[in-house]
């Protein structure tokens, strides 16, 4: 929906509101005017039904106010006698309607000063409960968001099996686009393959503002997979998948390497930044695939041992019956020149590809994972030619990711060798929005920019900022807590330091000072 179509939307529900109302605003001693004008008249009923005010700010927060309003609904059918359960139940089926009900038919008995807590325990246990959802939905869409790293494209820097607190103020938090969706859940409801979410009405791309002015070169982000679509919600096998909203497209997590504005460049596997080598945070340990020569005749010794004291997470295998080439999946460069200190290792080479790869982007058949660009990294407000040579660039940007100002879905054409935007022939287009590149530090297994091409900046959720557990999982069964990683930080300078003794210290203090303090208030009392 448009912000106009909104608007329209919006005032729609003022009127449904005074209708169903007016009666009841003047049973309660207010002019029948004040249930008509918006906002206003949240704030005059949350004094109706004797709740405090700031009430009313949870009605505009989207997916919160889809909590509040049944909860409204209920404590107005409750304030004017309405308080049996079936009254309960039929205020909430009705979606409020039947407030109207009341408001037409019913003798109207305002009770000012009736109570607000519970008449009993299940009671109050829902209004807890509704409490907590309240506040956790919150934070979950508006402050920090936990997080689960579910691959190994960031190896070395964050692990499988690490559990994130992802911030989402230090870019500025996104306003929920699904309106109607079940708080604290992605896409798909629990256990389930059903969609959590109603694709309409949508809101328009907003977001806060943030306590970083932008994304910077090297910073690990968290963003929606742009070309996410999932398959059988609801349709059989093999049917086109179903197109999600920006906001519930999976969760991926990448190292953004080029910012709007860059040219972006990979020259046998090194990222080139505007013509110059990217230099990497220290924490950042790109791994590449290694091909491992073997001495057959005199072998290393103890290999596995070695293996884990380089703390070799992916696959490792020989690529031949000979057993003369031992093949790497993922090796840093630290792990490699161990390797060729070793005894027994005959040969380290780094796998470079030469090929011309189909599945990368913008898929023209010149590049592959290791040699690819240069390309523009689309900058908002910036204008690049638009030529049959550059449309594979840009086209899912102008037919997927951006609109005509209208907010309608652009409609592209290629005839012969014009260019048609919305039926006008165009030889050059003006990007609405910032685009990322975001690529894995593991270069060799890692699905990323590589095979999709730009991030848009609508797609951003937030920024890994802290460790709060991590558990190993060495594929023998055998699960482990790490507690090196327990209680650090993503980024920063310098190796991650544990802060979990901090923790327990901080935590332990906590209790022997409250259980002191209760001793001297009771010793007083």
């Amino acid at each position: 929906m448009t912000l106009y179509q909104w608007f329209v939307f919006f005032l729609f529900i003022q009127i449904v509101h005074f209708l169903g109302t007016w009666k009841l605003y003047e049973a309660a001693g207010r002019k029948k005017w004040e249930a008509a004008i918006p906002v206003y008249n949240a704030i005059v009923l949350m004094k109706i039904i004797s709740r405090p005010t700031w009430w009313t700010l949870l009605l505009f927060i989207p997916i919160i106010n889809l909590i509040m309003f049944p909860v409204i609904w209920v404590e107005t059918l409750r304030t004017f006698g309405k308080r049996s359960q079936l009254d309960t139940i039929l205020g909430i089926v009705t979606f409020g309607l039947y407030i109207y009900y009341v408001n037409y038919t019913q003798k109207l008995e305002y009770t000012k000063e009736r109570s607000l807590h519970p008449k009993n325990k299940t009671g109050d246990t829902i209004s807890s409960l509704l409490f907590a959802i309240i506040v956790a939905t919150l934070v979950h869409t508006y402050f920090v968001q936990p997080y689960t790293i579910p691959t190994s494209s960031l190896e070395k820097s964050l692990l499988v099996g690490d559990f994130l607190f992802v911030s989402k103020v230090n870019y500025g938090a996104r306003v929920p686009m699904t309106t109607v969706a079940l708080p604290m859940v992605h896409d798909s409801i629990p256990m389930t393959k059903r969609k959590s979410y109603l694709s309409w009405p949508l809101l328009p791309y907003l977001r806060l503002p943030g306590i970083e002015d932008h994304i910077k070169r090297t910073d690990i982000v968290v963003f929606n997979w742009p070309v996410d679509t999932v398959h059988y919600f609801f349709e059989a096998k093999g049917k086109p998948g179903v197109i999600k909203p920006i906001d519930k497209k999976s969760n991926y997590v990448k190292r953004c390497l080029g910012i709007p504005g860059d040219s972006l460049a990979i020259k046998d596997g090194i990222v080139y930044i505007n013509g110059e080598v990217l230099q990497l945070p220290e924490r950042a340990k790109p791994q590449f695939s290694y091909a491992i020569g073997i001495d057959t005749k005199n072998p290393p010794v103890d290999l596995e041992n070695l293996l884990r004291e380089m703390d070799v997470t992916d696959g490792v295998g020989f690529k031949s019956e000979l057993r003369d080439t031992l093949y790497f999946r993922a090796l840093t460069a630290v792990g490699a020149e161990r390797l060729k200190n070793t005894a027994g290792i005959t040969s380290v080479k780094r796998e470079i590809s030469k090929s011309v790869e189909q599945n990368i982007f913008p898929n023209i058949n010149k590049w592959n994972q290791d040699n690819f660009g240069p390309i523009y990294i689309p900058q908002k407000g910036k204008t690049v030619a638009l030529t049959l040579e550059s449309l594979p660039f840009y086209q899912r940007i102008i037919t997927d990711y951006e609109t005509d100002d209208n907010g309608t879905k652009n409609d592209l054409k290629v005839t012969g060798n014009e260019i048609r935007l919305n039926g006008k022939v165009i030889n050059s287009y003006t990007f609405k929005q910032n685009y990322y590149w975001m690529m894995g530090d593991n270069r060799h297994n890692s699905e990323d920019s590589r095979y999709w091409g730009y991030v848009p900046e609508d797609h951003i959720v937030g920024k890994p900022v802290f460790i709060w557990m991590s558990w190993d999982t060495n594929g023998k069964g055998l699960n482990k807590v790490r507690w090196d990683r327990v209680f650090t930080t993503v980024s920063g300078e310098g190796q991650p330091q544990s802060y979990f003794k901090i923790f327990l210290i901080l935590l332990a203090a906590f209790f022997v000072g409250e259980y002191f303090w209760k001793k001297r208030k009771e010793k007083n009392s």
